[in-house]
């Protein structure tokens, strides 16, 4: 007896990422995140729209390349810059059509930078305010005639 192998038998479960996103659909789900100041993953919106996962994750990589919602760490995203900055459907759209010939690669590295940015934004406003800290506390040691370089 001999199998056949079908269309459907073989890679079944398994999610291409070819799937085409319904962007209307992609768009509001993104702004009820956003009304709501939701975080979300790429597995909910994949879920709120009947898309496959995989599309969803790469069309959310884009949409943070280009600014639209921002990425918090792994698989968290946050749609707000996109209800701040007033996008409509047909911007998300645009943005969403103009990327598809971009490199992946380089979306992905942009994602990166804007992250290390923001760490470097955020390590810098932790080093003021220790050096703000150091001052306030000099400057007490100085108005009680308290030298700090000398030895208790």
């Amino acid at each position: 007896m001999s199998m056949k192998r079908n269309a459907g038998g073989r890679g079944m479960g398994r999610d291409s990422g070819d799937t085409k996103i319904d962007r209307a659909e992609l768009y509001r789900a993104l702004m009820l995140r956003a009304d709501g100041n939701e975080e979300f993953a790429p597995a909910d919106i994949a879920q709120a729209i009947g898309s496959a996962e995989a599309s969803v994750s790469r069309a959310l990589l884009v949409l943070t390349a280009e600014g639209v919602i921002e990425k918090l760490d792994a698989s968290r995203f946050n749609a707000t810059p996109m209800k701040e900055r007033g996008l409509t459907e047909a911007d998300v759209t645009k943005c969403l059509s103009t990327a598809v010939a971009r490199d992946p690669k380089r979306a992905s590295d942009l994602v990166e930078l804007q992250r290390l940015k923001k760490n470097n934004d955020e390590m810098r406003r932790r080093l003021l305010d220790a050096i703000g800290e150091r001052d306030r506390y000099l400057a007490l040691l100085k108005k009680h005639n308290i030298d700090p370089a000398e030895a208790p």
